[in-house]
């Protein structure tokens, strides 16, 4: 049977987390007899869209959202991306707007799912899921803070993990003479408050006796959200740091937005890879699914995402905004005989499932779910 699916996102060339996830399901999702369209949340509308965009949002137009909603009823099934930040009025509250017009089987994927929500975020969330057939989820920690603390049908909830393109071949040949010198930490992604880059720099000293000594590598322009309300502040308090502290020479900082191709040559180059974020919160990490895909050995901060993704040894769990149990981690990985092929090992095992191929298989089967008789007239 085919099927066509409307998917509500932001979208490439938006340089954003959820633009790039929804463009890799997008092209996952896609097949000779399958069709995929995209309606587009923009803040004003693009001179050249990708040609799967069948209709453009501006925030806040009038009647925008009506119009969202009858592109979007063009298709067999319509998912919704939601982040509270990407929609229009308070707390993203115009997305109801759509998802109330919506007469398709509708699926929600939840980027986001707060602990303590507001009252209002709380509201949006659980009418969004009264509205749909499923609520995705990409952890099980996501899944269990939903039915502890929102009240949705624990019945519609499914877990699907975030998806990575195949970048195995990173690690395959990652023995470039330049490493095998100086060992490489990564960093990367959209930079901004929260991202824990000041606590990975404080780790370097820390380092200082290692022969070889480590580089680390801080790749990724400044949010364009970030940059339109505070410009390169975060970047130059940051560059400040590393001055002070001494380490200015072994600590780089790159800051484009990189295609596939130079991303996964950046990723090639990599030692370890080192998520030090702030948050208590997030429950999905792009750049960790891509680091575990990677094959690349992982140290994190106990984030939900990454307690729960690196339980099985691909990586090392360390406290936020504690430089020296962050050096600690980094030296057992650039020291401790097998210590990082295990960890490699590890996530080449669990890799697989997580790859966009795996993934787009469990939204088909989620749509044939949405699509069956059964479902239809439970939710008519």
């Amino acid at each position: 049977m085919s099927v066509s699916y409307g998917v509500l996102s932001t979208y490439p060339p938006t340089q954003c987390g959820l633009a790039t996830f929804s463009k890799a399901l997008v092209d996952s999702l896609r097949s000779p007899k399958d069709r995929v369209g995209v309606v587009s949340i923009v803040d004003e509308t693009e001179v050249a869209p990708h040609p799967e965009v069948c209709h453009e949002w501006v925030r806040g137009k009038v009647g925008g959202s009506a119009a969202a909603a009858a592109a979007l009823n063009n298709y067999d099934v319509a998912i919704v991306q939601h982040e509270y930040g990407i929609f229009g009025g308070r707390d993203g509250a115009d997305v109801l707007q759509v998802v109330s017009a919506l007469w398709v089987p509708t699926v929600v994927v939840l980027h986001t799912v707060l602990v303590t929500p507001s009252a209002r975020q709380r509201s949006i969330l659980e009418e969004i899921a009264r509205n749909c057939v499923t609520v995705v989820t990409m952890t099980a920690t996501a899944r269990q803070r939903l039915i502890a603390h929102y009240q949705v049908e624990p019945g519609k909830i499914r877990v699907i993990p975030h998806g990575a393109i195949d970048n195995r071949s990173a690690a395959a040949d990652a023995g470039c003479a330049d490493r095998l010198v100086n060992p490489v930490i990564l960093t990367w992604g959209l930079l901004g408050e929260g991202k824990g880059i000041e606590w990975a720099i404080e780790a370097m000293p820390l380092l200082g006796d290692l022969n070889p000594a480590p580089h680390y590598r801080v790749v990724g322009q400044t949010h364009p959200r970030v940059l339109e309300q505070h410009g390169e502040q975060y970047r130059r308090a940051l560059t400040a740091r590393a001055d002070r502290l001494g380490v200015s020479d072994s600590v780089r900082f790159d800051a484009r937005y990189l295609d596939r191709t130079d991303l996964n040559a950046v990723i090639r180059q990599a030692d370890v890879v080192l998520l030090p974020y702030d948050s208590l919160e997030q429950v999905t990490s792009g750049v960790l699914i891509e680091a575990v895909t990677a094959g690349k050995p992982v140290i994190s901060t106990a984030f939900p995402h990454a307690t729960e993704l690196l339980g099985s040894g691909a990586g090392i769990v360390v406290e936020r905004r504690d430089p020296a149990g962050i050096a600690d981690a980094l030296r057992r990985v650039l020291t401790e005989p097998g210590l990082a092929a295990t960890m490699a090992a590890e996530a080449s095992r669990i890799a697989p499932d997580l790859l966009w191929p795996a993934v787009a298989e469990q939204y088909r089967e989620v749509a044939a779910d949405a699509l069956s008789p059964d479902t239809v007239l439970a939710s008519a």
